[in-house]
């Protein structure tokens, strides 16, 4: 992603290829850092208030020192002229600091990857890999920190076997999250989607879904289902917030059909950003 400009707490606007974090910040050294990404739609920020909770949930589950949320805005509204009337990314860093401090924070606007679109028009192919339930607090459940080397590594992994996506199962078989993304699936009318209580990411775009598709003549459930219901669903597709809702046609291997929530969930999507 084309950086397009760059605020940090106490110093304001800076250039974005200045360096801007200390070599021995516990972001740097330790992974200790929260961080949320959220899409700009026409210089908007799609939620920004419900991406801030989130943020200050992740930053109090890895002992963070607290942000003033209105110093974050703050930096949010210098960076955000710099999108015109443009879509763009928006990321948010709450870093340690070192170890005397202070904690620093970051609001860094970039392009929309260029990628997205293509890859939401063909479908996207994913792989399904182990990963562990977040079962216990020091396993961080729902923590979105810049500790971010396990998905990584997956999504390289999946991308080794020719696909674009991992989707984590645990060792039951019980169908977690992708790497970036919540993941969902459609039997009839009815859409799937794991639950928060296996410890996933509370998804700002899956919260949205949620709310968009009994309009759409969807009943949801939540629960703990294993790979065997997503390998025989009629169609899938993940949530996220920058790539929104991306069709999956094909996971290990096996043929999904496009079906219609897809398509009818990118454009309710699309819809409410406008509205709100």
């Amino acid at each position: 992603m084309t950086a397009l400009a760059l605020a940090v707490t106490g110093r304001g606007l800076c250039d974005p290829s200045e360096p801007v974090v200390r070599a021995d910040d516990e972001a740097v050294l330790r992974g200790r850092a929260a961080f949320e990404t959220i899409r700009v739609y026409s210089g908007r920020p799609f939620r920004l208030s419900a991406h801030l909770d989130r943020l200050e949930a992740s930053a109090a589950g890895i002992a963070l020192p607290r942000f003033d949320r209105a110093e974050l805005t703050e930096l949010v509204s210098l960076v955000l002229p710099q999108s015109g009337a443009d879509d763009a990314v928006l990321r948010l860093v709450w870093t340690a600091g070192p170890a005397e401090g202070p904690p620093a924070g970051l609001a860094l606007l970039s392009g929309v990857p260029v990628w997205i679109d293509a890859a939401r028009e063909r479908g996207a192919r994913a792989v399904s890999l182990l990963g562990v339930r977040a079962a216990a607090p020091w396993l961080l459940p729902g923590v979105k920190s810049t500790s971010y080397a396990v998905n990584m590594a997956a999504e390289a992994e999946a991308k080794r076997r020719g696909a674009d996506e991992a989707v984590f199962v645990d060792a039951d078989g019980v169908v977690l999250e992708g790497t970036v993304t919540n993941v969902w699936w459609r039997l009839e009318e009815t859409l799937y989607t794991p639950a928060l209580e296996l410890g996933i990411l509370a998804g700002v775009t899956r919260a949205a879904l949620l709310e968009l598709a009994p309009a759409r003549g969807y009943v949801v459930e939540e629960g703990a289902y294993r790979l065997p219901l997503l390998l025989e669903a009629e169609e899938a597709f993940t949530s996220s917030s920058v790539r929104e809702i991306m069709p999956v046609v094909e996971v290990d291997g096996r043929a999904l059909e496009r079906g219609p929530a897809a398509d009818e969930l990118q454009q309710a999507l699309r819809a409410l950003a406008a509205a709100e």
